[in-house]
């Protein structure tokens, strides 16, 4: 059994590690808790998210790093350390935090490997630690209500799930072609980086084990080969269909300083304070000004998985690029569910129950007034960082701790695995 104290700070405190968009959306959510939560440190190379993280922070005492090395150590300064890194530098610091005694909030995906992902979690039993996973969609009404309805019986027994997300075509330029997620292995493979929130709450759930997986996807269209004629490598080198010319190439580059503006909360040097004038002469050297059909990226635009369950039901995510936002289709012995963007978007209702029986259609619209307006991925960011106390003080219901969420990642993985070899059926074995 580990030595480490088990008893908890009031408020609970908080460090972290990394300072970018992640950590500082759950900073700033945590801050508006009232007492419950006090960030005391952080680490960033970057000085300006530093002296973001300090000011969510409104701690004299704040403790600021310049990298996680240098932070993990000193001794445990926090309950809870958030890791916000990026991908390939989520392991590292997370097994480092765990030996140091910190119980983490671990941005998804957990790590570049299943083989990683395994061993925290048992370096969190070792430890007797919790890990508890970033899969905010568990948290959100909607999804909490579609899990409630199954758990209800409502539908019967769960025979398929169908699920879709669009990822939005500028969103995929943004952070899969132009940005840290472009190359799988810089960061992980696009149904890992994107869609584990998906195989997340699908593994959810169906609440059994996957037993095999197959899938299909490519990159098609962020080629060079469909780049418009005589556009140039960047957007501010005087393209022919960027705005200054007059074109109306959609991914133009500009559109970061009008309808495309909150995108560089995420990845300009300093996060809130910025002119026009320094934002173009960024764009001519960051990755962010390239053309979004000349860059370096490898991972895919779309992609499907087929998912077999040893309870006997199957499941299929479609992932692509060129829609917006996540619907679902449930299908069960006696009722079948559908809901999610598409149908809100046509019909205001968030999902609908169609009963077997009687042939009656139930529509359900739920309260979308999130607290403090906070409405981050359908009110998840903040349903996580609502839940983080109780669930580390082991009061908290079902939650996404790694030992509840492997399931999903596995999916990820295996689905990966299958794709890079022509849609192979893979199995998942423990």
């Amino acid at each position: 059994m580990s030595s480490i104290p088990q008893n908890l700070s009031t408020p609970l405190t908080i460090a972290t590690c990394g300072c970018g968009s992640r950590a500082r959306t759950y900073s700033k959510i945590a801050r508006t808790l009232g007492d419950r939560y006090s960030i005391v440190a952080g680490a960033d190379p970057i000085p300006e998210r530093l002296e973001a993280m300090r000011e969510i922070s409104g701690n004299d005492d704040f403790l600021a790093f310049s990298s996680a090395d240098e932070m993990l150590e000193h001794d445990r300064l926090a309950d809870v350390m958030i890791i916000g890194t990026q991908d390939q530098y989520h392991f590292e610091p997370a097994k480092k935090a765990l030996e140091k005694g910190y119980h983490l909030l671990l941005e998804k995906p957990a790590a570049q490997t299943k083989e990683e992902v395994l061993e925290l979690a048992q370096l969190a039993k070792k430890y007797d630690r919790k890990i508890l996973l970033c899969f905010v969609l568990r948290y959100t009404p909607f999804y909490s209500k579609v899990h409630e309805v199954i758990r209800s019986g409502q539908l019967g027994d769960i025979i398929s799930i169908h699920a879709c997300e669009g990822v939005e075509a500028w969103h995929q330029t943004h952070s899969f072609v132009r940005g840290h997620w472009g190359k799988s292995a810089d960061s992980t493979p696009m149904i890992i980086a994107k869609c584990s929130h998906d195989t997340d709450y699908l593994a959810w759930l169906m609440s059994s084990r996957c037993t095999s997986v197959s899938s299909f996807g490519r990159l098609s269209h962020f080629r060079e080969e469909n780049a418009p004629e005589g556009a140039t490598d960047r957007c501010t080198s005087g393209c022919p269909h960027a705005a200054p010319q007059g074109g109306t190439c959609m991914y133009d580059a500009h559109h970061y300083l009008d309808k495309n503006k909150r995108w560089l909360d995420m990845v300009f040097p300093h996060p809130t304070k910025r002119s026009d004038e320094e934002v173009l002469e960024w764009l001519k050297v960051s990755p962010w000004g390239r053309c979004a059909w000349k860059c370096d990226n490898d991972v895919v635009d779309h992609q499907v998985v087929n998912m077999d369950f040893e309870n006997g039901a199957t499941a299929s995510l479609t992932m692509t690029a060129f829609d917006v936002g996540r619907s679902i289709e449930i299908f069960g012995t006696k009722g079948s569910l559908r809901g999610g963007h598409a149908l809100k978007e046509s019909t205001d209702i968030d999902m609908s129950i169609r009963d077997h029986a009687t042939g009656e259609t139930e529509n359900i619209l739920l309260d979308d007034k999130a607290e403090d307006n906070y409405k981050g991925h359908g009110g998840g960011d903040f349903g996580l960082v609502n839940a983080m106390e109780s669930i580390f003080r082991d009061e908290g219901p079902e939650s996404s701790l790694i030992e509840n969420s492997i399931e999903g990642i596995l999916i990820g993985f295996a689905a990966e695995e299958s794709r890079l070899n022509n849609g192979r059926v893979v199995e998942i074995n423990r």
